[in-house]
């Protein structure tokens, strides 16, 4: 009995140590969290109004451009984001089966870019080829490693190596709720807008020319924070869940460990009273 006691408090020790990395996580996770959703909300407005005016320069194009009407390659690759450390409940799967479930599609055909340690790991394991592989995103990602992707992606399609550029991430919607999207960024879809015409100079051609660039790094940008914020907060309720279910462990150990001292106790008790009636 003294033995089983021993190897409930032992456990019980255990657990509350596992308790209190959770915990830390969970808070540091909330503390980067309203870090990275400051880093989005500040470049949201800035991110819808490019959004519109790139839109615009699309839709002035005149005749066939690579960057509106394709440049006639069937390949198509997909930008995985993920995160570099793992504890983050399905964050990481999610992107992954997402991506997996485009590419089986037409695999012949498409071609992977995984950003993420852990998006990495997973297409290893799954036998998916990748054309390049980028990791260590920092927490607030600057421009740096938006310009580097958005830039090999761009040298790919003028190349004619891929006809289209899809990025797979999760869009951060609230704390409670992220979605995975998985959107086009090459070529560009432009929606004719009614109204006034709206007119370029220098020609909205050569400008799309000059401006491609940029555009695709500042939707990477984005996409870049939308996932950040996303993981945090993944990784938040991950370790909220955890922390729960270890005070849970907890009260359960604390019980079964009180019941069987209790027994040990009445035990004695009982054998004292018993020696004590044999001596009369």
């Amino acid at each position: 009995m003294a033995a089983g006691l021993l190897a409930i408090k032992r456990r019980i020790k255990s657990v509350s140590n596992t308790k209190k990395i959770t915990n830390a996580m969970g808070l540091i996770a909330t503390s980067k969290l309203r870090k990275s959703r400051m880093n989005l909300e500040s470049n949201q407005s800035y991110y819808n109004t490019f959004e519109g005016i790139i839109n615009k320069i699309a839709a002035g194009v005149e005749g066939k451009s690579i960057y509106t009407h394709g440049n006639g390659s069937k390949k198509k690759l997909y930008i995985t984001i993920t995160s570099d450390s793992g504890l983050c409940g399905g964050f990481n799967g999610a992107v992954v089966s997402a991506a997996v479930e485009k590419v089986t599609e037409d695999k012949v055909n498409s071609l992977i870019m995984s950003v993420g340690q852990k998006g990495r790991g997973y297409f290893r394991r799954l036998k998916y080829d990748t054309v390049a592989e980028y990791v260590d995103i920092p927490d607030e990602p600057t421009t740096k490693e938006p310009k580097t992707i958005a830039e090999h992606a761009l040298s790919l399609y003028r190349n004619g190596e891929i006809g289209e550029v899809y990025v797979v991430y999760t869009k951060f919607i609230s704390t409670v709720k992220q979605n995975v999207e998985v959107e086009k960024i090459l070529p560009l879809e432009a929606k004719k807008e009614t109204g006034a015409l709206t007119e370029f100079e220098p020609e909205a051609n050569d400008l799309l020319e000059g401006i491609i660039s940029v555009a695709l790094k500042t939707q990477v940008f984005n996409f870049l924070l939308n996932s950040k914020a996303s993981e945090q907060a993944s990784r938040m309720a991950a370790m909220d869940s955890a922390t729960k279910n270890a005070n849970e462990l907890l009260d359960n150990l604390n019980l079964k460990y009180n019941r069987i001292r209790q027994s040990a106790i009445t035990q004695e008790i009982t054998e004292i009273v018993g020696g004590a009636e044999a001596q009369k």
